[in-house]
């Protein structure tokens, strides 16, 4: 049986949070083990899937360019997912990388993938926030890295060369915050190894993008026996309509001023306000 469907990229991000929800190193790491969630609105979708909660989302991308949260409530942006219980990490990033075993499981988002399997995340604040400066003990500590990160975010070229092109202090003016990239090291889950893992069919892209709230979204042909592509069609239609995943106050977006100014470099909006009271023109 083959079906065609399209999924919106809200839509994407809960097919990855079920389908990441279902693999064995997640099931067992849930049941008797520990799972850090570093949020975004995709591993929000997954914190959601695996404990009913979403989490506190910082930095995005909107219309108005790379920005943070109006509102930070200061907690819930990292988590850690404990015998199936949900807890804040955000006070206690360094204990909890630490603390984490062997069979422990992470995972993170990114705003880049390519074609060759590279992943990369943007940092706006200086070092990435106290969240980014653990990425790196993360990579070094955990063999089970997962990024969830959905088929809108596949860029042309090679990350490798186009990190080295990238730095938050070389932008001159931003649409928000300027941002550069650091690379990520795991185990790319899309919403195409989503579906193969929730059902025994083959999955395979014919379309990207749309109109009417479409954008950004994928259109995708699922083959397989009978049974398994008609489980995968409920799901399809159990997820339809799916909005971003996050803490509701933390989805608005920033406005400068904001205590957030500060640390960003390069913020046309801020140095609008500048000019707007007389202020200079750096």
């Amino acid at each position: 049986m083959r079906i065609q469907i399209t999924l919106t990229v809200a839509e994407a991000k809960r097919v990855i949070a079920k389908g990441i929800a279902c693999l064995p190193v997640v099931k067992a790491a849930l049941e008797t083990g520990n799972i850090f969630l570093k949020g975004g609105t995709t591993v929000s979708a997954v914190c959601e899937e695996l404990a009913g909660k979403p989490m506190n989302i910082l930095g995005r991308v909107s219309p108005r360019g790379t920005v943070t949260a109006r509102s930070n409530p200061g907690k819930f942006h990292c988590a850690l997912i404990k015998l199936g219980k949900v807890v804040d990490a955000d006070d206690a990033l360094d204990l909890t990388v630490q603390q984490l075993g062997r069979a422990d499981v992470v995972i993170i988002g990114a705003n880049a993938i390519d074609s060759d399997g590279n992943a990369a995340m943007m940092y706006g604040a200086p070092l990435g926030g106290p969240p980014g400066r653990i990425i790196s003990g993360l990579m070094s500590e955990c063999r089970h890295v997962i990024i969830a990160a959905g088929l809108e975010k596949l860029i042309p070229g090679s990350l490798l060369d186009i990190i080295q092109k990238t730095s938050r202090k070389s932008v001159d003016l931003s649409m928000g915050m300027s941002v550069g990239l650091t690379p990520v090291v795991g185990r790319i889950i899309t919403e195409v190894e989503s579906i193969s893992a929730l059902a025994n069919v083959d999955c395979f892209v014919i379309g990207k993008g749309g109109v009417s709230g479409a954008e950004g979204s994928t259109t995708l042909v699922i083959d397989g026996p009978r049974a398994h592509v008609m489980r995968i069609n409920r799901l399809i239609e159990s997820i339809k309509g799916s909005t971003v995943s996050g803490i509701p106050e933390t989805l608005a977006d920033c406005e400068a001023p904001c205590p957030s100014c500060a640390k960003h470099l390069a913020c046309t909006y801020k140095k609008a306000l500048k000019n707007d009271k007389g202020g200079d023109h750096g």
